[in-house]
C-alpha cells in the first residue's frame, strides 16, 4: 500500500563529473570508471555537493498522512500533494501491523503485537471515520471542513522531485534503523531507484550498508605506476601535495582525473 514510484530523471554519474570540471573548461563524453569514480567520491567526502545538484529525479508517492508530514520537512525537494479541499473521493486508510511501545522514544517502537482484536477495532474506527466524513459531505459541508474528521492513517499521494544531493540527504536520515518503519519504506524505495540511476554518486553520498558495497568492490585502487603518474602531474602543475593549503582544495578537485588527491 505504501509505494514510491519512479516517474522521471535527468542526468547520470557523468553529469556530476562534467559539472565539477567545467570551471577548467573540461568535458568528457564517456564516463571513465577509475578516474571519475575517485573524483565523485572526493566531492562527496569533502562536501562539494553542487555538482550533484545537476542531476534530478521525480517520484509519485502514496503513503499515510503521518508519513507525508514527516517527509515534507526535507528542504530543497519539490512537493505537490493531493488536496481534500478539492477532492472528496472515498478515503483509503492504512492498516498497520501494530508494534509495542518502547522506553527509548528515539527508537520509536518494538516488536509486532499479534492481536486480531486490536486490528478489528482499528478497522472499525476507520470505517466510522469514513462514515462521518461522508455524512458531512451529504449535509453539504464543504470538503475543506469535512476532511477534519479523517485520521492521520488516511492515505495521501504526492509528486516529489529534487536533486541528487537533496534526495541523498533525505535517505541518509530516513533509511536509518531508528526511523519509523512506514517512513523508512518510502525512503528505501527511493534509495533503491536512485542507486540504479546514479550508482557511483549514490554510493558516495548515501552512507547506508548494502547496495553501495557492490559498487565499491568493482573499483580497484591506483597501482604503483598510476600513483607515480599522479605525482608527476601534481609537480608539473606546481601543486605538490605536501605544499597544498586547505583553501586550495576547493579548486584542486576540479582538475584532471583527481589522481593527485588520492595518492
Amino acid at each position: 500500500m505504501i509505494k514510491a514510484t519512479y516517474i522521471d530523471h535527468m542526468g547520470e554519474d557523468l553529469t556530476v563529473v562534467n559539472a565539477a570540471r567545467v570551471s577548467f573548461g573540461k568535458k568528457r563524453d564517456v564516463y571513465q570508471e577509475q578516474e571519475d569514480y575517485r573524483l565523485i567520491h572526493y566531492l562527496a567526502e569533502h562536501g562539494h555537493t553542487s555538482p550533484f545538484g545537476h542531476c534530478f529525479a521525480s517520484f509519485h508517492v502514496k503513503a499515510p498522512i503521518f508519513v507525508a508530514r514527516q517527509l515534507v520537512k526535507h528542504k530543497f525537494l519539490r512537493w505537490n500533494e493531493i488536496s481534500r479541499r478539492y477532492v472528496d473521493s472515498e478515503p483509503e486508510f492504512y492498516i498497520p501491523e501494530f508494534r509495542k511501545a518502547v522506553k527509548n522514544k528515539k527508537q520509536g517502537s518494538g516488536e509486532v503485537i499479534n492481536s486480531e482484536n486490536l486490528r478489528i477495532r482499528f478497522e472499525r474506527d476507520m470505517v466510522s471515520a469514513k462514515h462521518k466524513y461522508e455524512y458531512l459531505l451529504h449535509q453539504k459541508v464543504c470538503p475543506e471542513q469535512a476532511r477534519m474528521v479523517l485520521p492521520q492513517s488516511t492515505m495521501t499521494e504526492w509528486y516529489w522531485s529534487g536533486s541528487l544531493d537533496a534526495f541523498a540527504d533525505m535517505c541518509n536520515l530516513r533509511c536509518a534503523s531508528d526511523t519509523q518503519y512506514e517512513t523508512r519504506l518510502v525512503a528505501t524505495q527511493i534509495s533503491d531507484e536512485m542507486q540504479k540511476l546514479f550508482p557511483v554518486s549514490w554510493a558516495a553520498l548515501v552512507k547506508i550498508s548494502g547496495h553501495q558495497a557492490e559498487v565499491l568492490t568493482k573499483i580497484r585502487p591506483f597501482d604503483k605506476s598510476e600513483r607515480n603518474r599522479a605525482k608527476e602531474k601534481s609537480k608539473a602543475n606546481k601543486l605538490a601535495h605536501e605544499r597544498v593549503q586547505p583553501q586550495d582544495l576547493n579548486q584542486m578537485w576540479y582538475d584532471g582525473d583527481g589522481g593527485e588527491l588520492y595518492e
